[in-house]
């Protein structure tokens, strides 16, 4: 056992200022395996750079050289409640992964001795994960010596050079890669999935495997979108009934317990879950418990003969909560007081997207509000300004759809959104809100359907649906899908999230997230649906997509992407390819050199 007691310095590119090692005691782990594999002209396998994903900030190995990986390697830290399961976790997986990389590793075989340790040295081990917590770390192998050393400024830090490490192990037995140097950390400190678990049912073994990947990737924002008008299924304490009646039935519901196993896992993997319950618009759901609160529910969307314009919904599943009911608000303290005790998060999503002007005018209440010269936009404003205070007195920044202040028919006046407490998530008209929001002073998540919509390019759920019934030659547009077309993982890649922004507005872009809506989405095609091109918008965050001229690097990347979809599907995550196994056979070939229009 060691007991560290040891002062470092990390160079002018560490974020944050440079770490002193605090003291602690280690956790010793030890796990045994015995298994080979490398490459070899011998064996006529094709040998390649060696590949991490998202590529570091900084990665040197210079020598190409790697060393057998003891069958008792160790990794050794200080006790950390959520590291040190990390590290069992990762131990585990380093000694019994023996990744075989479709184009082999080009390693000198070193005579030196085997890898017998990593040893993590942690300077802040009472940083709690929560947004802009530094994640950097710095790790070193060298090419003699048996120890490796894994620096970082904080525990989430550590888990991010740990799954680095991970990848620089391969082999049957395992080989590691020595003589390398990574100095890493974030550009964008908010890297996110979203998924809606309303409209389709999730089971919490799903959640968590997608939890799993979202650490392998480096992402560390979990946004769970747990509600809207098709179902109900998030069990409250105060407020059961809501579940009760509003899911899809007892075996499709989230208890307290499963919320707390969620927020754990994402602990233990340096994820944070961040809830919605989408309100007031996107509730029909609600009124199974409480139809007295909720306008327009189980209406039909969009009646015969009626224009766009007057339809009460955007797609099936009607209701917006009525912000002029006071048992609206009897209801909602008791559901967001629920909600801040099960997700101990700094964020809280709001919603407030898609307020439709027929819901609201279907109730006589409304109807006499308007009759007396009030306004939809005050409706809003009256609803965000009786929950707003409320959050933001539980400590909470809030975080809202874009449309509660840019949509073009029912937006809340400025003056009830405070910049230093409210965060806009962007999902329309690409860079153009971006800007929109950033120039008017708030902090955005860009969430932009034009390229981080991974449910476009699958049609539309609506049946007897005339724009499928087209003569053989017709143009077809987007397939009936209102996002179309498919979101592929270079579309998403090379999307620039500061595009159009100057250096100050750019600063106030926290960073990005795909969005999995759930319409035709279940558990059958989840995994497919997210990774791998979730994982080209991981390294845009995380380190860019372009190369030190700027150029951008999607060239370079589908190599390393295509090693990194099958070391997932080795791990569990159903991925789905991004060409066939020849391309990878065959370096080069499936490229093109001329300019596609």
């Amino acid at each position: 056992m060691i007991r560290f007691d040891q002062e470092t310095n990390m160079d002018e590119h560490s974020n944050g200022p440079a770490p002193k090692w605090s003291k602690g005691t280690p956790i010793l782990i030890t796990f045994i395996t015995i298994t080979f594999l490398v490459c070899s002209p011998i064996l006529s396998v094709e040998c390649a750079s060696i590949s991490v994903w998202p590529k570091p900030r900084e990665f040197s190995w210079p020598t190409q050289q790697a060393t057998l990986l003891s069958p008792s390697f160790t990794i050794e830290s200080p006790h950390h409640q959520y590291l040190s399961t990390s590290i069992e976790r990762y131990l585990h997986l380093i000694l019994s992964e023996h990744f075989h990389p479709l184009s082999n590793p080009h390693a000198n075989l070193t005579n030196g001795p085997a890898l017998q340790t990593l040893v993590v040295l942690v300077n802040d081990l009472a940083a709690p994960l929560s947004h802009g917590v530094n994640e950097s770390y710095s790790l070193s192998i060298p090419t003699s010596g048996d120890k490796a050393s894994l620096i970082a400024e904080t525990a989430w830090g550590a888990m991010r050079g740990l799954e680095t490490f991970s990848q620089l192990v391969w082999g049957m037995p395992s080989w590691v890669a020595v003589g390398v140097e990574v100095r890493d950390w974030p550009i964008f400190s908010y890297r996110g999935i979203m998924l809606d678990t309303s409209r389709n049912y999730y089971e919490v073994e799903d959640i968590l495997r997608t939890i799993g990947a979202m650490s392998d990737n480096k992402l560390n924002v979990f946004h769970w979108h747990i509600t809207d008008s098709h179902s109900f299924p998030l069990l409250l304490p105060s407020e059961p009934d809501l579940a009760v009646k509003g899911s899809y039935g007892s075996d499709m519901q989230y208890s307290p317990a499963d919320v707390r196993q969620i927020v754990e896992f994402g602990l233990e993997h340096g994820v944070r879950v961040v809830p919605e319950l989408d309100m007031p618009g996107h509730t029909g759901s609600w009124a199974e418990a409480y139809p007295e609160i909720v306008t327009c529910a189980n209406m039909f969307w969009w009646p015969a003969g009626s224009a766009w314009a007057d339809r009460l919904a955007s797609e099936p599943g009607t209701g917006h909560l009525n912000p002029l009911n006071p048992k609206t608000y009897e209801v909602l303290k008791n559901v967001i007081s629920d909600l801040v005790t099960l997700f101990p998060d700094q964020f809280y999503h709001a919603g407030a997207d898609e307020i439709i002007p027929g819901c609201w005018k279907a109730d006589p209440t409304i109807q006499a509000f308007l009759a007396k010269g009030g306004t939809l936009s005050q409706l809003l404003d009256t609803f965000v300004n009786s929950t707003l205070p409320h959050l933001l007195s539980l400590n909470r920044t809030v975080v809202y759809w874009e449309d509660v202040l840019l949509d073009p028919n029912i937006k809340v006046d400025k003056s009830f959104l405070p910049p230093e407490h409210t965060i806009l998530q962007t999902w329309n008209n690409g860079p153009n809100n971006t800007k929109r929001i950033v120039s008017s002073g708030y902090r955005a998540i860009v969430s932009s359907s034009d390229f981080y919509y991974l449910d476009c390019g699958h049609g539309d759920f609506l049946g007897n649906d005339s724009q499928y019934d087209l003569l053989p030659g017709s143009n077809q547009g987007d397939g009936g899908s209102w996002c179309g077309p498919f979101k592929t993982w270079q579309t998403i890649y090379n999307y620039d999230i500061t595009y159009g922004l100057t250096e100050e507005e750019a600063t106030m872009v926290l960073g990005g997230e795909v969005a999995l809506w759930s319409e035709q989405a279940d558990p059958t095609v989840l995994d497919a649906r997210i990774w791998p091109r979730a994982s080209a918008m991981a390294e845009s965050m995380w380190s860019g997509n372009r190369d030190k001229e700027g150029m951008k690097r999607y060239a370079e990347a589908t190599d390393r992407l295509n090693e990194w979809r099958s070391r997932m599907v080795s791990r569990g995550i159903g991925a789905e390819p991004l060409q066939p196994l020849w391309c990878i056979r065959n370096p080069g070939m499936c490229n093109t050199v001329n300019t596609l229009v």
